[in-house]
């Protein structure tokens, strides 16, 4: 049986393997807090020179990138990242890439039904664990926007896997006034986000918002055995992926565009190099030309790279 780590690092790593672009030079590294166990960092990758950073006069955003591996493994710059950062950087768009402490690192989740809400509550622990540092770091980015050349005004989040759902639990939080998001500044919100394979961790039933969510961008493959593509409830307990969200973006009429890769497993989490023009479009026209675009788009393109096998949740947590 293959370990957590490898199942990981071995999916990722055969995504960029063969690929032709190549990886972005850092710019600089900021510390942003201390923890008990460990210091976060930030890295800042700044737009290629030359590259073209406004598009009709507004300045594009900055991209707000937020690890995946399950919270157990994953680090803020971590080479298969840097491809992606490039094509973020060629574009004219910042990247700052963000650290948080892996709340299920050396952890066993018992996925039995009758354990199952003690694990939900583990996984829901490591969420805001994650959340509370990447909101350390949005504090920290916002205190120093000058510094960083950076509109508060205008961030956009992304996450994989984790990260995501890192991103759209931080996101509810922000629209629903939890106390985790206090560190924040009134009224702040992102200016988009971008989940790849992503869902949200609830205790109190299907997600709803106080207030309509950033735009948002969702990419899943339907056969995610990783991060559920639709959801998974008992009781009060869910993890809602984002076929599950988008239902209820529908609903209440947010904006959204959710693209779903037919057959993709938990491969479609670290596809963001393939999936650049639904996210270029996203980011123009959704985040930067304002323009309400709803996208609900069913995928099957021979052409999206496949792993063949990404594990189970089994394989990481046992």
């Amino acid at each position: 049986m293959k370990s957590h780590k490898s199942l990981f690092l071995a999916a990722f790593l055969l995504l960029f393997t063969g690929t032709a672009v190549s990886a972005q030079e850092l710019s600089c590294t900021y510390k942003v807090a201390d923890r008990d166990t460990c210091s976060l960092y930030m890295d800042v990758y700044d737009p290629a020179p030359g590259s073209e950073t406004t598009l009709d006069g507004k300045a594009k955003p900055t991209v707000l990138f937020v690890f995946g591996g399950g919270f157990v493994i994953g680090a803020r710059s971590h080479p298969y990242h840097l491809p992606w950062f490039k094509v973020l950087n060629d574009n004219g768009y910042r990247v700052i890439t963000v650290d948080y402490r892996l709340g299920l690192k050396g952890k066993h989740l018992d996925l039995r039904v009758t354990k199952l809400k003690e694990s939900a509550q583990t996984v829901k622990d490591a969420v805001d664990i994650a959340v509370e540092d990447v909101f350390a770091s949005v504090s920290y980015i916002l205190k120093n926007a000058d510094e960083l050349g950076v509109d508060p005004a205008n961030i956009v989040i992304a996450g994989s896997s984790a990260g995501a759902m890192t991103a759209l639990q931080a996101e509810w939080y922000i629209c629903n006034g939890h106390p985790l998001a206090k560190v924040l500044p009134s009224g702040f919100n992102f200016a988009g986000l971008m989940s790849f394979a992503g869902s949200i961790m609830s205790n109190s039933g299907k997600p709803s918002f106080k207030k309509a969510p950033c735009p948002i961008m969702l990419i899943h493959g339907t056969a995610d055995k990783i991060v559920t593509y639709d959801k998974i409830s008992l009781g009060k307990w869910g993890m809602y992926g984002s076929s599950a969200l988008a239902e209820i973006f529908k609903d209440k009429q947010y904006e959204y565009c959710i693209y779903r890769f037919k057959d993709h497993n938990h491969d479609m989490a670290s596809n963001y190099v393939a999936t650049w023009p639904e996210e270029q479009r996203f980011l123009e026209e959704n985040v930067l030309k304002g323009t309400r675009r709803i996208v609900d788009a069913f995928i099957d393109d021979p052409a999206m790279p496949v792993f063949a096998e990404f594990g189970s949740l089994e394989d990481i947590y046992k």
